[in-house]
């Protein structure tokens, strides 16, 4: 077991506070990889894992976790990220494939590696906003391993807290062209008034014919699954108490909000994919995963 979370905090980067989940999805990522029937590949993910003194230690292959599929981190909960990560890969390249998109923007990037692994169509450029630490740290890792990316891509190291529609558009992003944006594990760190923040800003930002995907929780109250095996088991083995890390205020209805400016909009629950892809997390009981939504959404052209 690793530090508490209390103790690593004010560490800049990935070391601390909601920047270490980047490294526990990156090793639930590294770990899905590894499996015989993996729903999405990340090469570059182990190695953001090994990187960080945090996260050092812990398994990034399938052979490695104590009790296999039985653990409730890196066994269930590790392919939850697996599963998500397929998905939300696969609305990416739709989006721009198929939808014509050719600006993608992913909020809060963390480690993600999809301008790297991705087959983007010619003329797509990734932004990619996060932290300044949380994109120096990739950056350290990525030009060690003397990666490519397979799209334009564009760091936009700026706090989502700041003013970072500014940082965003000073970067090249073209509001009056069709976009597609990515909050993956990302809003329900926010306070909720942030949320609607960010969701009315992307409306704004976004010309017909754009798309947005995110994720997020429906629970009347998070503590009730505080004795989650899910929970417990990442405080118990790594350290990260998640429940201290959510933002514990009633949630708005972003899905509902995007309704009434006139998007279309799904709203899913893991499970379904799970039946979709015939391998992925299940409901069961005190279950952490429960309330848990992803939501896809387009801006018809008319």
């Amino acid at each position: 077991m690793v530090g508490t979370t209390s103790r690593n905090t004010e560490v800049e980067g990935v070391e601390g506070g909601v920047g270490v989940t980047a490294l526990l999805v990156a090793a639930a990522r590294a770990i899905e990889t590894h499996r015989h029937d993996a729903l999405a590949r990340d090469e570059f993910a182990e190695h953001f894992v090994r990187a960080a003194p945090a996260s050092a230690e812990w398994p990034v292959h399938p052979d490695a976790v104590e009790g296999g599929e039985a653990n409730p981190l890196w066994g269930r909960f590790a392919r939850y990220f697996g599963l998500r990560t397929r998905v939300l890969d696969d609305f990416l390249l739709r989006s721009t494939h198929t939808g014509g998109a050719r600006q993608v923007v992913l909020l809060g990037a963390g480690l993600d590696s999809r301008a790297f692994r991705l087959d983007w169509p010619p003329g797509c450029v990734v932004h990619e906003v996060d932290r300044e630490g949380v994109l120096a740290f990739k950056h350290k890792v990525l030009d060690g391993l003397s990666a490519t990316p397979k799209a334009a891509r564009v760091p936009v190291a700026v706090d989502l807290r700041a003013d970072w529609v500014t940082a965003l558009t000073a970067a090249g992003f073209d509001p009056a062209a069709p976009s597609v944006w990515l909050a993956e594990g990302l809003l329900f760190y926010l306070p909720p008034a942030a949320e609607t923040y960010l969701i009315d800003t992307v409306d704004r930002l976004s010309a017909e014919g754009s798309a947005l995907a995110f994720e997020v929780k429906l629970e009347r109250d998070l503590f009730d699954y505080r004795d989650s095996p899910l929970y417990t088991s990442t405080a118990h083995q790594i350290g990260i108490d998640l429940l201290a890390l959510f933002a514990r205020d009633p949630r708005p209805d972003s899905a509902g909000d995007l309704v009434d400016k006139g998007w279309s909009t799904s709203v899913h629950t893991p499970f379904e994919f799970t039946h979709r892809h015939g391998r992925g997390p299940l409901p069961e009981e005190n279950d952490a995963l429960a309330g848990n939504r992803w939501v896809f959404a387009d801006k018809p052209r008319r």
